[in-house]
């Protein structure tokens, strides 16, 4: 897999995460545990990007 492909998937998982966490903050029943892991996620993957990208 190429640079190029391999930072467009990663895109996608952040936006995909970006999306979830906003859906998990709308829904009542979630963990903020489960929100935050997420959001960990999303920063890992936002970290290699930039480096990749950088």
């Amino acid at each position: 897999m190429s640079v190029g492909a391999h930072l467009q998937e990663l895109r996608k998982k952040h936006e995909t995460l970006s999306r979830k966490v906003e859906e998990y903050q709308r829904s009542p029943g979630t963990s903020d545990i489960d929100i935050q892991a997420l959001k960990k996620q999303k920063l890992r993957i936002k970290e290699e990007i930039s480096r990749l990208d950088g």
